[in-house]
């Protein structure tokens, strides 16, 4: 992506009020860029965001997002991008996800995971895709998705349907916009450690994971790292692609991955 007249680039993350969002945006100001976050329910950690993006010298604008108001939710893309000035990368990193077995779902909760972890990302994306085509200089749009997106899960069937439909959106996405610039990839976390998982601010190096290759669940800022990676100059030639940031869990394959009680498979 080449750089502008019109000063620092900006991004805008959701989701970004806490776990992988945050990191991702103070990396992305580490880096330079402005930052609209968007937040669900905790302002505060939202707010407390954008003063880490402040610290690093950089602008910070906040927007509330319920994806399950849809597609109105996707009109915070464009008031960030109108508060910022453009936008340049998206990452979509919002998500909810589910622990009910296959039978006992109801349409409802279906509905309210398809449309966080896939419907609002695919309209969040046309959104900044547009904006990014009238700039005339490319952009980058990061999806989170999961290593769900490639393997399933007992529990988390509208999860796994939803990341898996949005890694091949990414693809389509990738092939549909490569012509105007910009770079469309998917980021599937393994276990990190977040509010999410019940594992906010752990010492990742301190708990024991015998099923993960590498033996212990992620930080935040290591999935950070890889998304801020994608959003920048350097991988321009990088389109279509999904980037397991899991510890090696996805290439344990059968054996499975975080429930192992022990390193048992590690020996013939």
């Amino acid at each position: 992506m080449s750089s502008h007249p019109a000063g620092p680039r900006v991004a805008v993350v959701t989701g970004a009020d806490s776990g992988i969002g945050r990191a991702t945006a103070v990396h992305l100001a580490r880096q330079g860029l402005d930052v609209g976050i968007t937040w669900h329910s905790d302002r505060e950690g939202a707010e407390g965001t954008a003063e880490e993006v402040r610290a690093h010298g950089r602008r910070a604008a906040l927007a509330r997002m319920d994806l399950t108001l849809l597609p109105e939710a996707a009109d915070a893309v464009d008031a960030l991008a109108d508060e910022l000035g453009r936008i340049d990368v998206l990452v979509n990193n919002a998500g909810t996800g589910t622990a009910t077995p296959y039978l006992d779902l109801d349409l409802e909760t279906v509905r309210r995971v398809l449309d966080v972890d896939l419907v609002g990302p695919f309209l969040c994306g046309q959104r900044a895709a547009r904006r990014m085509i009238r700039q005339g200089e490319g952009g980058r749009i990061v999806n989170v998705t999961s290593v769900h997106e490639h393997q399933p899960r007992v529990g988390a069937a509208p999860y796994c349907a939803a990341k898996g439909g949005l890694g091949l959106l990414t693809q389509v996405m990738a092939l549909e916009l490569a012509e105007h610039g910009i770079t469309v990839n998917a980021v599937a976390p393994g276990e990190i450690a977040t509010p999410m998982t019940g594992q906010e601010d752990v010492d990742v190096h301190r708990v024991r994971r015998p099923g993960v290759p590498a033996g212990r669940p992620g930080d935040a800022r290591e999935v950070a790292a890889v998304i801020a990676f994608l959003c920048g100059s350097e991988a321009s030639y990088v389109t279509g692609a999904s980037w397991s940031v899991d510890g090696g869990m996805l290439r344990m394959g059968p054996q499975a991955g975080s429930h192992l009680e022990d390193d048992s498979w590690r020996r013939v």
